[in-house]
This record gives structure tokens, sequence and C-alpha cells, in this order.
């Protein structure tokens, strides 16, 4: 292994090959830190602020390493960004001839199988979907990697993916007549066989619950383990080690299968009557839930007569089809595949209305047009631990969020993390002249009816004063539109709400037009990097405090008070804590930034856990004048 020291010094090969590369002693600690955790084999906790660089503070040792590693992070985005970016500049400064690869979870990849299948379907597809896939057939013949994201002629999320992608549920594996073409398994391959593979978590920790049939060998060849952006592990996680069903999984099995039968098995007719009246069925248990989006406790559902009844049907529908389906095995490899699929879907759904589980919550939630069973386990501590023990190796675990009131108790707590190496790295920014911290004199309490109307007129005159280029940040879809829609009438500005076109699509248009304003909820909080003079002011309307309603806080907050835990101090404001230091972290990107944070919550203030919220936010200069924040911003250069 190389020194760490030399390679980050000021004559280091990082040094020669990135222009104005310079020394960070931040940077330097947490680099040596990652080289004796891969020496040791330990468990590593690093809380790296905006700007350390531990993206290369990482990277440099594990190329400097002789082991396999795995770099996993919290999106695809940002997985692209490590990948095509940062690793290049690393591997080529060190001369180093480790193999790399990048691979995504499998709906990112064509699958040849499936796009020959709904060629011949036409009839059963829309315009605007038949148009998708005869773009996905003429980009097929060009394709060397079948990586749809290379698809710039269709939206992202089109309406024909599905169809032209396969999911864990429908992949027919080894039994493909494709599987030696398969991108998929192409790009598994590839990475196997790599020295430094990156991931994202979901993909992660898919392979690691072996949910990805046919798959699961990634993690146990890893030496090293790295998880960027790992505040967002536990949560990620927990789904996987959980347990789903959704009326769109049931709904695309029923389309599968009368695709097969009106194309292959055409004397097969009651295939199609079978798969059309369980289709029915699961769109009829949707519509007796309210219209609009919504989470709940399936326990307390199912004590209703009209859903009792309907999941009755639903269970009868699956018998049915199960029968039907079984007749016909051995005709077609496809419909043996689908016969599993009935299978495994007909045991989880009937596992999903079983009241008696202890040590879960059993929740569902709905979209405007399905709904989602799930059973989560109220701690994964134990069975993670478990992981991370056994067999001895690195793990890394790295954010500029992971630590509350300077301290990993609760992340360590939601892992089972144990016997851990800690270090928590400031960042290099002059926050006390870079950035001020406003929480307005005179705030009426967060939920007050008159609230919208508040920070409408605080985000008028922020507005005023930054020329734009603000973020307003929201904890609820509600309070956004309130407020957008309060804003249009009251600035000229251009204000801009999530929703109303893609994320990616939403921040071209904040850059370009330079007097914008973004209004948003949860999904901006967090891997947003806007730099410079776009971006001066962020307000965030309340304190990110997870809904009461949500079924899993619910069952989770039960289960603390039967440990005679006070669930409030273990679980809600840690984890608020962390969410809003992910929303202050849009403010200050770069060493030249200089910006506004405007929390509109008197909480902070007022309640003796404002403390705690206050200490874990960066060391800005704080006011409660309102005045003086606008003169600060109108001084900052346009």
């Amino acid at each position: 292994m190389r020194n760490v020291n030399d390679i980050f010094s000021a004559e280091g090969p990082l040094a020669k090959a990135i222009s104005g590369f310079l020394p960070r002693q931040p940077q330097i600690d947490m680099a040596l830190a990652v080289e004796t955790a891969i020496k040791k084999q330990q468990t590593l906790l690093v809380e790296a602020g905006t700007g350390t660089g531990k993206t290369f503070a990482y990277l440099t040792p594990l190329f400097a390493s002789q082991k396999k590693a795995i770099v996993s992070t919290g999106t695809k985005n940002l997985q692209e960004q490590l990948y095509h970016r940062d690793l290049p500049l690393v591997k080529k400064a060190l001369g180093s001839h480790k193999k790399t690869a990048l691979l995504k979870g499998r709906s990112n990849y064509l699958c040849l199988f499936r796009l020959r299948q709904h060629s011949h379907g036409n009839t059963f597809y829309d315009k605007q979907t038949l148009t998708e896939l005869n773009l996905v057939k003429e980009w097929a013949n060009s394709t060397k990697m079948g990586d749809v994201g290379e698809l710039d002629s269709i939206q992202e999320g089109a309406a024909v993916l599905p169809y032209v992608t396969s999911t864990v549920d429908n992949c027919l594996g080894r039994d493909c007549p494709d599987y030696e073409a398969c991108y998929l398994v192409k790009a598994r391959k590839e990475a196997l066989e790599a020295d430094l593979i990156v991931v994202n978590h979901h993909l992660f920790f898919a392979d690691l619950a072996l949910k990805d049939t046919g798959f699961g060998e990634l993690v146990p060849e890893a030496d090293c383990i790295v998880f960027d952006e790992a505040h967002q592990v536990p949560d990620i996680a927990t789904e996987y080690f959980g347990e789903s069903v959704s009326s769109r999984q049931i709904q695309e099995l029923c389309k599968d299968i009368e695709m097969l039968q009106r194309t292959v098995l055409k004397d097969a007719d009651q295939l199609t009557k079978a798969a059309n009246k369980l289709y029915l069925l699961t769109a009829d248990l949707r519509i007796l839930m309210p219209a609009s989006p919504q989470k709940g406790n399936w326990r307390d559902a199912q004590e209703r007569d009209d859903i009792a009844e309907q999941i009755g049907k639903i269970q009868d529908g699956f018998d049915v089809l199960y029968e039907v389906v079984k007749v016909h095995l051995g005709r077609e490899k496809a419909l043996d595949q689908m016969f599993e699929r009935t299978t495994e879907l007909r045991t989880l759904f009937t596992r999903l209305n079983e009241t008696e589980h202890p040590g879960v919550s059993l929740w569902y939630e709905t979209t405007q047009k399905h709904i989602i069973l799930h059973l989560t386990p109220l701690s994964i501590a134990k069975r993670f631990n478990a992981i991370v023990t056994e067999p001895s190796r690195t793990w890394v675990f790295t954010s500029a969020t992971i630590s509350v009131n300077n301290d990993f108790k609760h992340f360590k707590r939601q892992l089972g993390l144990e016997d851990t190496q800690e270090m928590i790295l400031p960042s290099p920014f002059d926050y006390p002249n870079q950035a001020l911290l406003c929480v307005p004199r005179y705030l009426p309490a967060p939920n007050h009816k008159e609230m919208g109307r508040f920070l409408c007129d605080v985000g008028k005159k922020l507005i005023a004063a930054s020329r734009g280029r603000c973020f307003l940040l929201f904890t609820s879809h509600y309070m956004m539109r309130t407020v957008a829609e309060l804003l249009e009438e009251a600035v000229d500005n251009p204000i801009l709400v999530q929703g109303e076109t893609s994320k990616r699509r939403l921040l071209d248009r904040y850059i370009q037009e330079k007097d914008a304003v973004l209004c948003a909820t949860g999904s901006f909080w967090e891997g947003v990097d806007v730099r410079g003079n776009d971006l001066t002011c962020v307000m965030i309307d309340k304190l990110p405090f997870a809904s009461p309603d949500d079924p899993l806080l619910q069952a989770r907050t039960e289960n603390c008070r039967k440990a005679g835990v006070n669930p409030f101090a273990t679980l809600q404001i840690p984890q608020a804590v962390i969410t809003l230091k992910q929303g202050a972290g849009r403010l200050i990107r770069d060493q030249k930034d200089k910006g506004v944070l405007v929390i509109c919550d008197n909480r902070l203030v007022s309640k003796e856990y404002g403390d705690i919220f206050l200490r874990s936010l960066p060391n800005m200069k704080r006011t409660r004048d309102l005045n003086g924040v606008l003169s600060f911003l109108k001084d900052i250069p346009y």
C-alpha cells in the first residue's frame, strides 16, 4: 500500500494530476483512517462536513490497497458522478491498473427477451407507448451496454420501460433463451471480475438480501465495503429486510399471462379469463381506499368488513389462477416462470394479510392507482450486526450527516454497530463569515392556520433581497403548494414547484433562469449541488419531524414505550436532526459561496431540544433579526 500522506501532499500524484488541488488536513485525516481500517479490517464511521473531499479520501486508499472493494452511493446520479468523474481522476493520478465496474439495478438494463415478447403485442398499447417501443427497438440495434439511461429519445419513467426491462419477478434467469446475450448478466460478470465496483444502496441490499434470484455473489466477494451518503443506509436496509407486495406486481403478472396467451397459447383462453378476474379484484381493493395517496396501519384497515371481504376475493382469485396456470405447465418456459410468480405472490399476499407477526409493522400505502402492503421489521440491528461482524472485513460509513449532537449513538443503534472507529471532520468552509442562520422573531406556531401566509410574507422579502436564487424547502406537499400559489400572485420571479416536471429539468430551469425560486419537499433536501451565486438563500418551513400518522413510526414508538424508552428523544429528534442537516447543507457548497439559512420554527429557541438541532448545524452566525438577513443578502454580488 502506497503512503497516503505522500499521495495527498502538495507534490504528490493527486496535485500533479488535478489542477488546483491543495492538501486539506481533514481529507488527509479521513484517508489515513480509511487506510488503517483497510489494514486492520475495522468498521469506521466518518462524518465529513461539506467540502472535506470525502470521495477522494476513501477512493485513494482503496486504489492504493490490493483489496477488492465495493463503493455504494445513495442514488444513481451520485453513482454515475462517482464512476465517470471522480474515480477516473484518482485512478489516473495513482497510475492504478485496478479493474473498475459500474453496476446498476436490473430495471436499468434492456431485457432482450421481453423486448421481443412485447414487440408482437402492438394492439395492447396506446399510441404513445407504441412510439416509445419503436424508439427502443431502434436503439436496441446499436447499444453495447443495454443501459436504458442512454435512451435520450424517451422520457425518464416512460410507460414502455416495464415492457422492455425485467424485474426479479418476471426474469427467466438461466432458462431465458437470451441468457448469454443478457446485458444484466454481462454487467454482473464484469462487476464480479472487477477490483472496485460502484453500486447504489438499493442494489447493494437487494444483493445482500438475496432478493435478486440467480445472483447475490457481489457482497460475499468484497474485502472492503464503503457506504457514501451512509445516513440513508438504515431506512434502505430496513426496506430490503422486510417484505412487500403491490397491486402493480399482481396486475403486471396478469398482463404478462394475458399477453402470452394471446400471442403463444392461443387455445388457452381460460388463462386470460382467470388473469383478468384477479386484475380487476386488485383494482377494486385500491378503489375501497381514499382517492388521495396515504399510509396507514394494515391491521386496522383489515377490520373494515369491505376490505376483509375483498382480501378474501383476491385470495380466491389467486387460487383460481394458480390452478389454471398449473394445467398448462410444460407447454412454454415463460408460463412455467409465471407459475412460480403466481405461487410466490399468492403466498406473500396471504402472509401480509395475517395479523399475528411479532416485532414487525404491517402497513399499507396507496398511490393514485395502486396499493402496496408492507411487512417491515421494527429493528434490523441484530441482523445487520451479524452481517458486519462475519466474515471479518472493512466497513466504512461516511456522510456529511450521520451524527446527532456530535454523537453517533443513533446511527449505531439503528444498525447494531458495536466495535467501531469514529471521527467527525469539520467542513473547511468559513461558516461564520460565509453564512447566516436566522430564526425570525414573532413566528406563529408551526401548525397555525395562517402559517402559509406568514411563510409567503417572509419568502417575499427574502426573494426581493436575494433577487430570486432561493430554495424554499417544505416538510409537506400541502404547505409547499399553499406557499407557491401565494407567491405566484405576490412576486414576478419564476416560481418552480416540485412535481411540475422531473427533478433534473427543474434544476436545469432554476440554473438557467437567474431570478428563479424553487419550492420543493423531500427529494430536494439532499443530493442537490448548486454552487456560487445561483443559490444564496434557503428557507425551511419547520423542523422536519416525521408525520405522527406514519404507521411505521407509530409501531416503533409503541415498541420504545414497551421497552421503557422515550420514543421522541430516541427516534424522532435524531431523525429530524439528520434531515435538517441535509436541508441546511444545500446552502454552502464551495469556499466562495455566501448565503442565508432561514428556519421558520420557533421551537428552535422555545424548546429545550432546539439546542440539539442548533448544535448539530454548521457554526454559522445566528440572528433573529430578519432585516439584518435582508441586508446580508443584498450585499451578495449578483
